[in-house]
């Protein structure tokens, strides 16, 4: 039996590479040089995308593949893929939801406390031998008396709010609509919520409709004692508002693990002392990334088996698909 057709944008853990061609005719386009050469070569046959690391799954390439039914996106957040394009074609897009919620979350809250707390400088006043020189770290912020404004409420933002009433803080989140689920207030308009809070956590999708939502208003509404912490996309959040906030007092402190032009992080950025970096690890465990690969596995081996796709984006649901 002829296998089905399945394109790779980028290099998958072995082990998912392996699994994935014991059912599919595999093409490796980050191998390819040059690259259309390959594309040409399989475009009439391709009918399966695998997508990992950063290639834009956009039009152009999507178009190219008339037998084109399935696109597998690494990551929950799939703002690489055009599922527009995708919606409007009949191709399915998958992500892999649920399986980090908890690792986020957990990447979130500690970023959090290492910002309020100041726990990069405080391990560096001992790894620099300035605690047996100076005396004490000084004293820092608290989590006490902080409410927490969740930019988004989806499964993440769920997760992170649990863990949050752990702290017996008070919370609320801001959404277009809002969600039946829960029981925390909400707020249609951000600023208004950045008024009433001092801390915002983002865990929002990336893209055009949400670029720079966070921007300078959110962010003096926020005030001098304000916490930042994204775990969404670097483009959430206008940057160079964010590097003069941090610079000028506007807010006190942000703790980030998703940049703008990753993996460039700006050079005022990373100087700044009151700014906590991570190089976008909110899902990097073992455990989670293993998880996260084997449901891209599973949605791909769905459509080989001629099953529906185990978690379609909303763009793209199972009655739209024809496959």
């Amino acid at each position: 039996m002829t296998r089905p057709v399945l394109l790779l944008t980028g290099r998958p853990p072995e082990a998912t590479l392996a699994s994935l061609e014991e059912t599919f005719e595999t093409h490796r386009l980050w191998e390819a040089n040059p690259e259309d050469a390959l594309l040409s070569e399989i475009a009439e046959r391709v009918q399966a995308i695998g997508v990992f690391g950063k290639r834009p799954v956009n039009e152009a390439l999507l178009s190219r593949f008339p037998k084109l039914a399935i696109v597998s996106n690494f990551g929950v957040g799939y703002d690489l893929v055009d599922a527009g394009w995708a919606s409007k074609n009949g191709v399915v897009v998958t992500n892999t939801p649920d399986v980090l919620n908890d690792e986020v979350a957990d990447t979130a809250v500690g970023l959090l406390i290492a910002a309020v707390r100041e726990f990069g400088p405080a391990e560096a006043h001992v790894r620099e031998g300035r605690w047996a020189k100076e005396g004490p770290y000084r004293l820092t912020s608290s989590l006490r008396g902080r409410t927490v404004g969740v930019v988004g409420m989806g499964r993440i933002g769920q997760v992170i709010a649990k863990r949050l009433q752990a702290f017996d803080l008070p919370i609320v989140y801001h959404s277009r609509k809002a969600n039946p689920e829960v029981s925390f207030r909400h707020y249609p308009n951000l600023v208004a919520m950045a008024r009433d809070v001092d801390t915002l956590i983002v865990i929002i999708p990336g893209g055009p409709s949400t670029a720079k939502l966070i921007n300078a208003e959110v962010l003096a509404a926020l005030g001098s004692n304000g916490v930042v912490v994204n775990v969404a996309r670097g483009t959430v959040i206008d940057e160079q508002a964010l590097i003069a906030a941090l610079r000028d007092g506007v807010i006190l402190s942000a703790g980030l693990d998703v940049f703008e032009k990753e993996p460039q992080v700006p050079a005022e950025l990373i100087a700044l002392p009151n700014a906590v970096l991570l190089p976008h690890v909110g899902s990097a465990s073992t455990a989670t990334r293993a998880a996260m690969a084997q449901l891209v596995v599973d949605n791909l081996t769905a459509f080989a088996s001629g099953e529906p796709p185990l978690t379609p984006v909303a763009e793209t649901p199972f009655g739209r698909w024809r496959g």
